[in-house]
């Protein structure tokens, strides 16, 4: 005869509090170093009595981004629409994406896939990084990483192929789907990204077509050249100096770069850069595949000599002493072209200066800026680039007296486009033009 339902829920009732009392009486009798050692041992035992086995792979490898986790990130983000088990989607959206969003699986959530007869399952999850006493960190910070489990008998087929795959895979769909981004730095050695959607292509620019083409060639060449980079030794990166007057399009021609690449721009301001080791922190920071400029590199900061020395005589030793938190010449030459420049891949160099013969000579040779590209006023051949930018017209009976008026004075594109924006009737916009340019002096 089974017992009354109220016995077997007072006996229930009865084995819970003894448990309970048996694991306070542990707590206090073993020592808490014991009862580490226990609880790792027994995780130890059951991990190897598991048939699976758990990659870890963290956001961070030190201060380094992870190449592998992101190309996880994307990878899983484009699986969700075939994961009807994931119950929860992070999701983002910038300000100024038009359409959208850009989606993710959340913290405690599993996708399950699936490769060559093998079952892959993720998981993204997040520890506390508490800081040590030696630590400059004031405050906690969060590590986030992803558990990838499958069965051991897998392993050779998940490192040699699987995560191979996941990489390439992440490769064409950030080619196909991502929206670029523009990132500029603050005080605090970090990058704060925003959209960028600059319209800018190489068939709008207002360039020499020689030049245009030689640069796209240059560029088409660099990134094909991973192999040789590294059979020769080099780091895979590339330096280009962009010099002339304002308003001839330095930042246009970046943005077409990155259009053309598909690759993010770093904005990489010095004046919020305090010292040398920031601007390391900054650079190890920066993805693979991306474009870092530093603009107005006459003006933008006041650097030291290549020694890391002032030129301007002796100083007190307030000022000496303030010295050392700034950016020298040694460290942004180290930047450039040192040791610490090659702490990433395909990374792409750009300056740019309105007064070329300011700069030191020691940042402009080959290797550092392997390239150097003037950018001079507007000729006939940018207007007519400019003509079908704003007006669709490829030929007009005043083209010739525009032509003359631009070849005997120096004006920009920039000028030029602030004309032909004036009125959106081609014959007005030009008679326009030609009166401007009649008024003008030989440099505007």
């Amino acid at each position: 005869m089974a017992p009354p339902k109220s016995a077997a829920l007072s006996t229930a009732a009865s084995l819970a509090a003894s448990a309970v009392l048996i694991q306070t009486m542990a707590s206090n009798l073993v020592p808490s170093r014991l009862q580490d050692y226990l609880s790792s041992s027994l995780a130890s035992l059951l991990a190897r009595l598991s048939s699976q086995l758990t990659v870890t792979i963290y956001e961070l490898d030190g201060r380094i981004n992870n190449l592998m986790y992101r190309a996880a990130e994307v990878y899983l983000a484009d699986k969700l629409a075939s994961s009807p088990s994931v119950r929860r989607i992070r999701v983002t959206k910038q300000e100024d994406d038009t359409d959208g969003v850009d989606a993710a699986i959340d913290r405690g959530e599993e996708v399950v896939d699936e490769f060559e007869g093998a079952t892959f399952k993720w998981r993204l999850a997040s520890k506390e990084i508490k800081p040590t006493a030696r630590s400059k960190q004031a405050t906690s910070l969060e590590a986030n990483f992803f558990l990838l489990t499958f069965h051991k008998r897998h392993k050779d087929a998940a490192l040699e192929s699987y995560l191979p795959f996941v990489v390439r895979q992440s490769r064409a769909i950030k080619s196909r789907t991502r929206a670029l981004k523009l990132y500029t730095n603050d005080q605090n050695r970090r990058w704060s990204p925003v959209g960028l959607r600059h319209p800018a292509t190489f068939e709008t620019l207002a360039m020499e077509e020689g030049m245009k083409r030689e640069v796209m060639e240059d560029l088409a060449r660099f990134v094909e050249r991973k192999e040789y980079y590294r059979r020769v030794g080099k780091a895979w990166k590339r330096g280009y100096l962009l010099y002339g007057p304002p308003g001839t399009g330095k930042s246009s021609l970046v943005a077409a770069m990155a259009n053309l690449l598909r690759f993010d721009v770093y904005d990489l301001e010095l004046t919020e850069v305090r010292s040398n080791s920031a601007l390391r922190s900054l650079l190890v920071g920066t993805a693979n595949g991306s474009i870092i400029v530093v603009e107005d590199i006459d003006c933008s900061v006041e650097l030291g000599t290549a020694d890391g020395k002032r030129d301007s005589g002796k100083k007190s030793d307030t000022e000496s002493e303030s010295d050392k938190e700034k950016v020298t010449l040694s460290g942004l030459l180290n930047f450039v072209d040192g040791l610490w420049s090659s702490c990433g891949d395909e990374r792409i160099i750009v300056f740019t200066t309105n007064h070329k013969d300011r700069l030191d000579p020691a940042l402009l040779r080959p290797g550092r800026m392997d390239m150097h590209i003037h950018m001079s006023y507007c000729t006939p051949s940018g207007f007519r680039v400019l003509a079908a930018n704003y007006h669709l017209i490829d030929d007009h009976r005043l083209f010739g007296e525009v032509d003359r008026l631009i070849t005997e004075k120096n004006v920009t594109p920039a000028r030029i486009a602030e004309e032909l924006m004036k009125s959106d009737d081609a014959e007005v916009a030009l008679q326009g033009l030609v009166t401007a340019l009649n008024r003008m002096g030989t440099d505007m």
